[in-house]
């Protein structure tokens, strides 16, 4: 299902001896554009300290009751590894907390989450001894690829030949926990107007000047499919989508991978 990734802030997440707490924000990875974690603002049970919980935890998405169900006890999220989520998650910290749940990592394969094509694919605990995993997190690099959703919104965005708007949000998919889209708000020149990017189209983003460079004109873009936020996004909506910009769909391009795997 895709849903606009707003939709994660304030949901309750739900362990399955009681409440953790509250979602604040998300990291996605820059590379792949898989959300990796969810930062969670734990009230008072844990004296206000935030914690990442990764999607391969989820084991029900409930967006009516706006509420995650995850397959943690309290106990395991109060002793888990202290990560300062105001600052760079490092590679060094997301294997230490890989390694602390028991699960596989998700760069250590060839698909979206490493060696599976959803989250949940990682989700059976791994065996390893201490020495195995001090030794792992020792030879891991500093870079994780991992930014901000919310550092992100408001981008400019950039087509070939001119600004267009900026990043005013994502759309994702709640099973891959992948970004699909990046929801682009036009002014000027096209007031009003809202369009769908895939990051698939992305040919480079600035962290530096805070850019996202598409390799799209702004003709091209002006006749697309226009995004209403209100309405669901559809196969067919998103096959004229595809059509328009004459791309192939991510669902065909994953069914490829599949099909050599």
């Amino acid at each position: 299902m895709l849903t606009n990734a707003t939709h994660l802030k304030g949901l309750a997440i739900q362990a399955t001896d009681g409440e953790i707490g509250t979602v604040d924000q998300f990291y996605f990875d820059d590379q792949t554009w898989a959300i990796r974690y969810l930062t969670v603002e734990t009230g008072g049970w844990l004296g206000g300290r935030q914690v990442l919980i990764s999607p391969i935890s989820v084991v029900n998405t409930d967006w009516q009751a706006k509420r995650l169900d995850v397959a943690l006890t309290k106990k395991q999220v109060e002793n888990s590894p202290d990560i300062d989520t105001h600052r760079p998650v490092s590679r060094q910290h997301e294997a230490e907390y890989f390694g602390y749940y028991g699960y596989p990592n998700y760069w250590g394969g060839p698909f979206l989450w490493g060696p599976a094509y959803y989250p949940t694919g990682l989700a059976v605990p791994t065996t390893a001894s201490k020495k195995t995993l001090a030794d792992r997190i020792r030879r891991e690099s500093k870079d994780s690829h991992l930014r901000s959703g919310e550092v992100v919104t408001g981008y400019h965005v950039e087509a070939t030949d001119g600004e267009i708007g900026h990043v005013q949000g994502f759309v994702m998919d709640d099973e891959a926990w992948a970004i699909r889209y990046i929801e682009v708000a036009t002014r000027n020149w096209w007031p009003g107007k809202k369009v769908l990017v895939s990051p698939a189209w992305i040919q480079r983003v600035s962290w530096i000047d805070s850019m996202v460079f598409v390799g799209l004109s702004k003709e091209g873009i002006k006749a697309a499919p226009e995004f209403v936020e209100s309405t669901p996004i559809t196969r067919d909506y998103e096959k004229r989508l595809y059509r328009h910009y004459v791309r192939q769909p991510y669902w065909l391009h994953e069914a490829d991978e599949r099909k050599t795997a």
